[in-house]
């Protein structure tokens, strides 16, 4: 059905498309007896499928990316749709509007957005309250990104790291983990903070408010696909000196590289992220060497440009542990999550895998360690 709805939702406004699909999962989100007969067809009860990283329990390797859900309004039916997890936010500590519009922009030749909308929330606190009257019926690991607040200049840095904990501190009871933006480019100097200088202290303070309270929450940093190599390494050292969970690569790019829409149109645009199709090289290249540089044990999350089994199939094979969809969403669908599930169990069965973990080392034999296995009863 999706097939025929798109033209029609590609007619409006992006902006305003994303209103009314958001609007449409209203039913979805608020009545318990729709959210189970979608999780009856939709979600991936096959233990297959399983990946257990950061201490979690994923049903599916196929999760929800930031920025689709900003505000937690959704978090219920999206995992109704089959996701194995959803990334919430990017919330920050003050609640703050979108940039300017327009600030949403559709490249359909290229499978492709741009967005320069950073960081419109309610604000972390109120979207925590959110999260909390609904996450025992989301039913799948949730993840909250925080962000700087778009009002709290880069120096002195003591007051970027209060920004970031007071975000921290608002979402990490109701989060399963937390990741850590800082590369997103519609934020004034955000990624300025990927340098080691700056990165090392951020993560020192939140890792030290991760280990009060009750629970530690696996903190995770997202990375920019724009960085050059030595700066990928140089980042992954520091998220491994802190004893982060992990690593979301990547974030959207500033690139405008290898387009086939028209280059006027994209100059037109202007500034922003651009994410999709375009972006799946490089995601796939920067998951590998994050992959390299942090071994085999800490979480990697690989985003950009995943619409289909086959590229989730080629993500987790460079070695991600789970992927994440955003604007494949947008080209493909609200079936896509249990389309990529059902691709990785055909692959498993003409592979002859017993498990995820099997497909993504293509060989039927068994491995210690594996970072993807089935439920052992």
């Amino acid at each position: 059905m999706y097939p025929l709805l798109r033209p029609l939702l590609f007619a409006l406004d992006p902006a305003r498309a994303h209103a009314i699909a958001m609007a449409a999962l209203a039913p979805v989100e608020h009545l318990a007896l729709l959210r189970f007969a979608l999780k009856s067809t939709l979600q991936s009860t096959d233990p297959r499928l399983v990946v257990r990283t950061m201490g979690l329990e994923f049903p599916s390797p196929v999760g929800l990316a930031a920025g689709l859900d900003k505000n937690a309004d959704r978090a219920r039916a999206f995992a109704a749709l089959g996701f194995g997890h959803v990334e919430l936010g990017t919330v920050t500590a003050e609640a703050q509007a979108a940039n300017p519009v327009p600030n949403l922009f559709r490249l359909p030749a290229d499978r492709a957005l741009v967005n320069r909308l950073g960081f419109p929330n309610e604000g972390a606190a109120h979207v925590a309250k959110r999260i909390a009257s609904r996450r025992g019926r989301v039913g799948v690991p949730i993840g909250v990104s925080i962000g700087k607040s778009r009002s709290v200049p880069l120096e002195p840095l003591a007051g970027v790291l209060d920004d970031y904990r007071a975000s921290f501190r608002a979402v990490r009871d109701v989060a399963d983990f937390v990741v850590v933006n800082i590369s997103s480019p519609n934020t004034k100097d955000l990624r300025a903070m990927q340098a080691a200088e700056t990165a090392r202290p951020l993560f020192e303070a939140l890792q030290a408010e991760a280990s009060r309270g009750p629970k530690k929450v696996p903190l995770l940093v997202k990375i920019a696909p724009d960085l050059a190599d030595d700066a990928i390494d140089a980042i992954v050292d520091e998220a491994k000196r802190a004893g982060l969970a992990g690593v979301v690569a990547t974030n959207t790019t500033i690139a405008r590289t290898g387009l086939a829409t028209p280059s006027d149109v994209v100059e037109r645009i202007g500034a922003g992220g651009l994410s999709g199709k375009p972006l799946f090289t490089r995601a796939l290249s920067v998951v590998k060497r994050v992959r390299a540089r942090l071994g085999p044990d800490a979480c990697v999350i690989g985003v950009g440009g995943i619409d289909s089994a086959e590229a989730a199939l080629a993500m987790l094979r460079v070695g991600a542990d789970l992927v994440q969809v955003y604007t494949g969403f947008v080209y493909e669908g609200p079936m896509l999550p249990g389309a990529i599930a059902r691709g990785l169990l055909r692959a498993m069965e003409a592979e002859g895998a017993a498990d995820l973990g099997q497909l993504v080392r293509g060989s039927s034999q068994p491995a210690n360690g594996a970072r993807h296995a089935a439920v052992l009863n």
